[in-house]
Parts: C-alpha cells; structure tokens; sequence
C-alpha cells in the first residue's frame, strides 16, 4: 500500500527520489485512528484531533521537494500537526526543530513520535508566526498550514542560501518560496493553489 502510495504521488509529478523514498518509509496508517486503516494510503487529507488534518501526501513532498533537504540540514517545521510530515523530514536527515499551537496536538505528537522511532531535536508548544530565534538560523523552514501573511520572524531566521516554503493565503493558498540572498535579499517563487488549515497565532 506504501509502495503505491509513492507511485501515486509520483505520478503526480514528485521526481525527487529521496522524498519520494522517505514517503515509502514512514508508516502512516499510525498517525491516523485505527478505525480509518482504509484511508491512510490514499492521497488525500484526513481529520484528525483538534479539528486539524493530517496533510495530504502529495502536498507533503511537494513541500519537502522544495525545501532540497539535506542530511544534516537544521530545519524548523511549524505546525507538528499528526507529526506525519515531521517523520518525512527526519527520515531525509534533518535535525529538526517543530512547534505545535494547539495543546492537545502537542501533547499527543510529542509522546508519540518517539513510540514509534522518530525523535526530533525539539518539539516546541508555541506560536509559529515568532519561529524559534534561540535555535536560528535555519536552513529552511516548513510552514504547515495556511498562513495569511508572511511572518517577518521566520524570513529573519532563515540561513544564508536558506529556503522559506510557506502556503501563503486566507481561503486558498498560493505555495511561496522564499530563498535568502543576502541579509536583506530575498528571492520568491510561487508554485499554484493549494487548501490548509488556519495558522494560528497567539494572540496574547
């Protein structure tokens, strides 16, 4: 099932061999209800807690092909969400950094990737829009869900050479890239629509 999995996204238009070869690794009928095993190799988005959604797999490489992880590669995921696109990151290399806005999510994720092999260098309770300056710079950070402006924190935060992906929108979002040139210099791709959940911010 993981095998045609791949192939589907794949088919898609996924080239990128080590992506498509982390997909295959990780197991993701464990990130959803036991219940829905019928569903978890299929290339859709599903609901999970929190009235949040494991990512579709296809969105999940398309996001990782643009980040040209490396092994090695400090990376910052915003919105740990099921934790399913955090294990596509680990199984590439990364040493990466993840934070979760909604507390119930969180404490679920933070538990259970380890359970199951997967052990980021931090899993944050936090406020994506602020990034993590104490662990900065990054070369690349993952933005997970919709975010309706580009946060300022996380383009400073970026590494020289360092890729920014973020779905950028309110209803619909546009998939952006942005690539750090210089201290003050960005380049930024745009890449077609795509639907996330909100990115949430605190507020207080």
């Amino acid at each position: 099932m993981r095998q045609q999995l791949v192939k589907t996204v794949k088919d898609k238009g996924i080239t990128n061999t080590a992506v498509l070869e982390a997909i295959g690794r990780v197991p993701r009928h464990l990130f959803m209800d036991s219940g829905f095993i019928d569903h978890a190799y299929v290339d859709k988005a599903f609901p999970i807690a929190a009235d949040q959604t494991i990512s579709q797999p296809y969105t999940v490489a398309f996001q990782t092909d643009l980040l040209k992880v490396k092994s090695g590669d400090k990376i910052l995921e915003i919105g740990t969400g099921s934790g399913y696109q955090t294990a596509v990151l680990l199984e590439l290399g990364a040493k990466l950094y993840t934070i979760e806005r909604q507390k119930e999510l969180y404490k679920i994720t933070s538990k259970f990737l380890p359970q199951i092999g997967y052990f980021p260098k931090r899993i944050i309770f936090g406020d994506g829009y602020k990034g993590l300056s104490d662990e900065a710079p990054f070369q690349g950070i993952i933005v997970t869900a919709g975010a309706p402006f580009v946060p300022k924190p996380l383009l400073s935060q970026l590494a020289i050479g360092g890729r920014l992906v973020i779905p950028v929108g309110e209803e619909v979002q546009v998939m952006t890239l942005f690539i750090r040139k210089g201290p003050k210099e960005f380049e930024k791709l745009e890449f077609g629509e795509f639907r996330f959940v909100p990115l949430l911010e605190d507020k207080n």
